[in-house]
């Protein structure tokens, strides 16, 4: 009985740690929330595995936010359709104040590489991928929580209007599995 009551403490020690552990990597660090997003932007990092997006101003990170991706991102994007958001290294090369979505600002995608990988295989590498908010159509203040776009990253309306109004064209954007 004793030997069964230590195995079952050892087991809700280690919940308890790998919770903990948990919500330390999810959450932002304090510090990071407290000062006003003041760009230009340099460098955006996505991190798809863990839906985090990192911002930063020279060496500086100045924001990490939760993001939601394409319906099927757990591979790179490969053909268009296919629901993933692609990785690797990108540029911002457009803004659109007057999108579909809540704002937008567009990566590079596809990039040389991607066209060929994709003639390749006799598909469409697809397009328009950018960072956005929830569609135009949601009430104000409703952010969806899953994976739903067509291989963009989503945000929070409030947090692409901040990001929007520090990043300028040419920040480097990259995309990590």
């Amino acid at each position: 009985m004793l030997r069964r009551l230590a195995r079952l403490f050892s087991a809700l020690t280690l919940l308890v740690f790998l919770a903990a552990a948990w919500l330390m990597i999810q959450r932002p660090p304090p510090d990071v929330l407290k000062v006003p997003l003041v760009g230009p932007v340099s460098r955006i990092v996505v991190e798809k595995s863990a839906r985090r997006m990192t911002v930063y101003v020279g060496d500086q990170v100045v924001r990490v936010y939760r993001v939601r991706l394409g319906f099927a991102p757990e591979a790179p994007k490969t053909r268009q359709g296919d629901g993933r958001t692609p990785e690797g290294e990108f540029r911002i090369d457009r803004r659109n104040a007057a999108s579909a979505y809540h704002l937008s600002l567009g990566i590079d995608y596809p990039r040389p590489q991607d066209r060929a990988q994709a003639a390749a295989l006799g598909v469409s590498p697809g397009g328009d991928i950018f960072f956005h908010g929830q569609p135009n159509q949601l009430p104000e203040g409703v952010t969806l929580a899953y994976d739903w776009t067509a291989g963009c990253i989503a945000l929070a309306n409030a947090e692409i209007a901040e990001l929007f109004a520090a990043t300028p064209i040419g920040a480097a954007v990259e995309i990590l599995p």
